[in-house]
C-alpha cells in the first residue's frame, strides 16, 4: 500500500468528502478514498509529479467516477480516450481539438502508457494558438474506469506498447508524428494531421462539429 506525507493524507482526505457531495452520495466514501488514492499513487509513480498531486488525483478521480457512471448509462452521448506513449503529446493535441469541435457532446481524455514530465513546451503553443487554455492539463495514467466507460480507444501509433481494451470498446490506432521536442513548425504540422482524424472521427461517431 502507498504510503502518502501525513499532509497529503490530509488533503486527500477533504477531496474525499468534496467527491461524496459532487456525487450526491452515489459512490460512498470508502469507495471514493479507494479509487482516489489509486489515482494518487499512479501519478506518484510518474517521473515529475508537481507538489500539487492532492488536485491531480482529485481530477483523475473525478474523471474515473464520471466513466463510472456512463459505464452505468448517465445519457452522456460520446466517450473518447486518446493514449499516447508520455501522455504529453500527440494525445493532448487530440484531446484539446476534439473538445475545440465537439464541445460537451463527447467526453475526451488523454493518457499516456508511460507518463512522464508533463506537456511539451511547444505542444502546448500548439494548442494555446487555437485559443485553449492548457494551463491545468497534465498527463494521466491509464485507468480501468475510463477504459471501460468509453465508446473509442485511439492510440497514437504502436509506441504505446499494449494494454487491454474492454470488449465491445472501438479500436483506432493513428500513426501520426511525434511532436514531442519537436520544432513548432513542425508540432502545427501534426496538429493539421491530428485535426483532419478527428473531424472524420466525430463525423463517424455522428457528432456535429464546429467551424473554426
Amino acid at each position: 500500500m502507498f504510503e502518502f506525507h501525513p499532509v497529503t493524507r490530509r488533503r486527500l482526505d477533504s477531496f474525499v468528502e468534496q467527491l461524496v457531495a459532487e456525487f450526491d452520495g452515489r459512490f460512498d466514501a470508502d469507495e471514493v478514498r479507494a479509487l482516489l488514492d489509486d489515482s494518487a499513487a499512479r501519478l506518484a509513480q510518474s517521473a515529475a509529479v508537481p507538489d500539487f498531486l492532492p488536485p491531480l488525483a482529485y481530477r483523475l478521480t473525478r474523471e474515473r467516477l464520471q466513466s463510472l457512471e456512463r459505464g452505468e448509462g448517465d445519457g452522456v452521448r460520446r466517450d473518447v480516450v486518446f493514449v499516447s506513449l508520455s501522455g504529453g503529446g500527440r494525445g493532448q493535441i487530440a484531446a484539446a481539438l476534439t473538445s475545440l469541435l465537439a464541445g460537451d457532446r463527447v467526453a475526451v481524455h488523454a493518457a499516456g502508457t508511460a507518463i512522464g514530465a508533463g506537456i511539451d513546451d511547444a505542444v502546448a503553443s500548439a494548442i494555446g494558438e487555437l485559443g485553449i487554455d492548457v494551463s491545468e492539463a497534465f498527463a494521466r495514467p491509464i485507468t480501468p474506469e475510463v477504459l471501460g466507460g468509453t465508446d473509442v480507444v485511439v492510440t497514437m501509433g504502436h509506441s504505446v506498447g499494449v494494454f487491454e481494451i474492454p470488449p465491445g470498446v472501438r479500436h483506432e490506432d493513428w500513426r501520426v508524428g511525434d511532436p514531442t521536442g519537436a520544432p513548432l513548425e513542425e508540432v502545427r504540422r501534426v496538429r493539421a494531421d491530428i485535426e483532419h482524424r478527428v473531424r472524420s472521427l466525430l463525423e463517424e461517431l455522428g457528432v456535429q462539429t464546429a467551424h473554426r
